[in-house]
């Protein structure tokens, strides 16, 4: 076995908690048995992700870029208000110009609309519910894969949800954060099979809670919602060279960045094919 955290130590130990091989830099002596530096006394469950997003909201760099992402689609909701739009409905040409659709748009040549269509959104209740969904997924993330990961995986995501929303709707108008939201629990998914419990073990839960609500509630996005998740999590694993290091604790290498750059040309290649096949 090698550890999980330094993938070239070989060793014979490993965690009473959840089984992952550990090397002795790694080892955290416990009360009953030797346990991982992710098990050494740390919360479990809900109260984990509660408590890691508590502590996000006091550190000064804690979740940076989630807080920048927030605060940048903020800013376009009110610059869209400015511009005349209501609290209900969102107008105005910042709309026109990033939101995403076929006719008139794309197939103009405005291929921008791929991931400035993730910054913009339909009302005040739109964007409340995204941005909260954002900050309770995307702090932990951010804080366990580091800041460049985390928005290299999360702009990747969000145009891998544009290219699934052409795929399943290519006649609608669509904007939102959300596929780059389910990108970002894809990748937490991977994780938590990689045994790091980002989200308390819960990640699985969720996605699915969000699928069925996805399909349930009329008007949403069910291509940006799988597109965003296929997306991520095709990034996540190719982070960690698909399975032949750890996402979080290995480097990705040139295998790795290389693999994710290809997930986002991936998704412009089936976005420019869509487009294509429609005009």
């Amino acid at each position: 076995m090698t550890c999980y955290r330094h993938p070239n130590r070989e060793t014979r130990v490993s965690c009473s908690e959840c089984g992952r091989a550990i090397c002795p830099d790694c080892m955290v002596f416990a009360p009953v048995g030797i346990r991982c530096p992710d098990h050494a006394g740390r919360r479990q469950g809900t109260p984990r992700v509660a408590a890691g997003v508590r502590r996000a909201s006091f550190e000064g760099t804690g979740a940076l870029v989630t807080k920048a992402l927030i605060a940048i689609n903020v800013l376009v909701f009110l610059a869209s208000l400015a511009q005349g739009s209501s609290l209900n409905q969102t107008s105005g040409s910042l709309f026109e110009k990033g939101a995403l659709y076929v006719h008139g748009g794309l197939d103009q040549g405005e291929w921008w609309r791929l991931i400035t269509a993730a910054f913009l959104h339909g009302n005040l209740i739109h964007l409340a519910l995204n941005m909260f969904v954002l900050w309770i997924v995307g702090a932990p993330v951010e804080q366990a894969i580091g800041r460049g990961r985390f928005l290299a995986l999360y702009l990747v995501s969000g145009l891998a949800g544009s290219a699934g929303a052409l795929i399943f709707s290519p006649d609608a108008v669509t904007v939102g954060a959300s596929g780059a939201i389910f990108g970002i629990l894809g990748a937490a998914l991977v994780l938590e099979s990689q045994r790091n419990y980002v989200l308390g073990g819960q990640a699985f839960g969720l996605i699915v809670i969000n699928l069925v609500l996805t399909f349930a509630i009329p008007n949403i996005s069910v291509g940006g919602h799988l597109g965003g998740l296929a997306g991520g999590a095709l990034g996540t694993l190719a982070l960690s060279r698909f399975g032949r290091t750890h996402a979080v604790y290995g480097r990705p290498g040139v295998l790795g960045a290389l693999g994710l750059v290809a997930v986002g040309a991936a998704s412009l290649a089936v976005a420019y094919w869509r487009v294509q096949g429609l005009v």
